[in-house]
């Protein structure tokens, strides 16, 4: 999961940049004319509250932005982002204001500030919807989600948040340069759903409650279809409807995985199990089991 995190924020840090570059050659020309001592003098003035923040001194926008660029090279992610959001306050209608939305989220989601990242996000996103950069908001606001994704037996509030976030990026924006990765990414999402519902499952199974086990797994089949979960789902199915004494359902759950996963060892169980009764793999074709998998295989 490390690795894959630090892939998402080299992709994140490319991006951002991209976007800062031309501002900040703009901004480093204009110190460079004269603008710097004000800056120190501006800097030398301010005072800070509880939160970090510097209190308002006016001063040119170039020189706002050119020390947040500054503050995030140097790893200063937090103030980065209040530097960023300065811009905007003190600029609003400049067109430096536009990019520093975008790089405070940035900054922010760099600090691991991801409420925060998301809310600067959005509020790009609203404010300029036809913004080059706009795809990278959206693309930002899933990553927010995606890195809180906790493990399958505690809440997935985030996982289905990132699902959409990258929906949406695929959706809007399927040639650019995010979708790919949104794509890798709303995969390993579903999969982490249906590891989810697989557990309640597998709870209710071990407990006797077929009928409630046999709906998660069913859930699996139906919205998961191509996630690494839907051998065992099928295999949990047989054994559910066994016990309930629903045999055809049973077979045809086994004809079903013999056929699309005929080498899994989750067959194997499930053949040896139909065989202990005297059955064999036998699929109807009416069964709600054989009309889910036609719609996808």
């Amino acid at each position: 999961m490390a690795k894959a995190v630090a892939t998402e924020r080299a992709i994140a840090m490319r991006t951002a940049t991209a976007v800062t570059r031309a501002y900040r050659i703009r901004a480093h020309r204009i110190l460079r004319a004269g603008l710097l001592a004000a800056c120190v003098a501006g800097l030398a003035a301010c005072s800070s509250d509880d939160d970090d923040r510097p209190a308002y001194v006016e001063r040119p926008v170039e020189q706002i932005y050119s020390q947040a660029a500054n503050e995030l090279d140097q790893g200063e992610y937090r103030k980065a982002a209040q530097s960023f959001d300065e811009v905007e306050r003190q600029h609003p209608y400049s067109t430096w204001a536009t990019e520093a939305q975008l790089m405070a989220a940035y900054s922010y989601y760099q600090a691991n500030q991801y409420e925060d990242a998301i809310a600067t996000a959005q509020r790009f996103i609203d404010l300029h919807p036809g913004n080059p950069n706009v795809a990278y908001a959206y693309y930002l606001v899933g990553l927010c989600h995606y890195e809180r994704i906790s493990d399958v037996g505690r809440d997935q509030e985030m996982t289905r948040k990132s699902l959409e976030a990258f929906q949406e990026v695929v959706r809007r924006f399927p040639d650019s340069a995010y979708a790919r990765d949104a794509r890798l990414k709303i995969d390993l999402a579903r999969d982490h759903l249906a590891g989810k519902e697989m557990e309640i499952g597998r709870y209710y199974l071990t407990r006797g409650m077929y009928i409630a086990a046999i709906n998660r797994f069913r859930t699996v089949i139906e919205r998961y279809q191509t996630t690494t979960h839907v051998p065992e789902a099928l295999h949990r199915l047989v054994e559910a409807y066994l016990s309930l004494g629903i045999e055809r359902e049973a077979q045809t759950a086994a004809a079903v995985l013999g056929y699309n996963y005929p080498g899994s060892d989750w067959y194997q169980d499930s053949y040896a199990q139909l065989t202990g009764r005297n059955l064999q793999p036998l699929e109807d074709k009416g069964s709600w089991i054989s009309r889910a998998f036609k719609s996808v295989f």
